[in-house]
């Protein structure tokens, strides 16, 4: 069985196979995703699937959603084209129990997997897009504590931040000068207000966020 929107129409197939389905239509769920768009996660791997989209996915069973999330790629664009792309946006998590089985589920909670990269002009327009919309209301990390790099151990500014002060919004290249282009676009759209939060597990993390998203990109 290949992981597809379509394979996961026969439920029995799965569920044969000891693999727990999404108890919703992802097709619903993009369709109000794309609508209504509230959560927007940097960081697509592993560690996004198993907690933040999963965490996602319980919620909509709950009826306590209806939509689920978008995941925005700043550095591995491999990950979006392997990971994503050929398996509609769905992923299998395995998780080893202690008495030594595996619990297997489907994860079916992410609406799309996009690269916030200028250089993809399509998938970089609907980020803007959604950030506009004031329906959003959450923005999370796993970029590792790398992705918040803007100085050298000696406090200069690193080679390709300068080049994005120059560039300001318009061209961005580090994972934190893309965020603050985003976040300008919905400022110039109203400002309406969201959570920006961290969950990289790196010392003071919400700090990190809180002095490098209004010092990126110009």
């Amino acid at each position: 069985m290949k992981l597809s929107y379509k394979s996961i129409q026969n439920r029995a197939a799965w569920e044969a196979a000891g693999v727990t389905l999404p108890k919703f239509d992802w097709k619903d769920m993009a369709a109000e995703t794309e609508a209504r768009p509230t959560w927007v996660h940097f960081g697509s791997g592993s560690l996004f699937r198993a907690f933040h989209a999963m965490l996602q996915q319980s919620l909509i069973e709950q009826g306590l959603v209806k939509g689920g999330l978008y995941t925005a790629e700043t550095f591995d664009y491999e990950i979006v084209e392997n990971t994503y792309a050929p398996y509609d946006n769905l992923s299998l998590l395995v998780t080893l129990m202690p008495d030594g089985g595996m619990d297997k589920a489907v994860v079916g909670s992410v609406a799309g997997a996009l690269r916030a990269d200028p250089a993809y002009s399509e998938e970089w327009e609907r980020l803007k897009a959604i950030f506009r919309n004031p329906s959003l209301q959450l923005i999370t990390f796993t970029i590792t504590e790398k992705g918040y790099a803007l100085k050298d151990m000696n406090g200069r500014f690193l080679p390709f931040a300068e080049k994005d002060f120059a560039a300001g919004p318009v061209q961005p290249s580090s994972a934190m000068s893309k965020v603050t282009a985003l976040l300008w676009e919905r400022f110039n759209a109203g400002a309406a207000p969201m959570a920006v939060v961290s969950t990289d597990n790196c010392s003071h993390n919400g700090e990190k966020v809180r002095s490098r998203r209004g010092k990126s990109a110009g």
